[in-house]
């Protein structure tokens, strides 16, 4: 995973509009995508409901949660598209 994470270290550094908070409209997931390769999903209360290592490619997004399971999700026209959910770039 070491490899990995250093691999996607430099592919997010060069394409990075990814990094920060997604949010769904009702704000009740709240995904972080961390500039160190790392994520960090809330939902409602828990602030760390999944967290895990991310790799992207193009709009292209690959999980591997930190308990062992997978998912991947889409960016596509500034909306991200994950597990059927929609989430929107959160302003700062």
């Amino acid at each position: 995973m070491e490899r990995i994470n250093n691999l996607n270290w430099f592919l997010t550094t060069k394409n990075n509009e990814h990094i920060g908070v997604w949010v769904t409209k009702d704000g009740y997931i709240r995904h972080e995508f961390l500039p160190n390769g790392r994520y960090n999903e809330a939902r409602g209360d828990i602030k760390s409901a999944y967290t895990g290592y991310y790799n992207k490619l193009g709009n292209h997004v690959e999980y591997l949660d930190d308990t062992g399971f997978v998912a991947e999700g889409d960016f596509k026209d500034g909306v991200f598209y994950h597990a059927g959910m929609v989430l929107y770039k959160e302003s700062a």
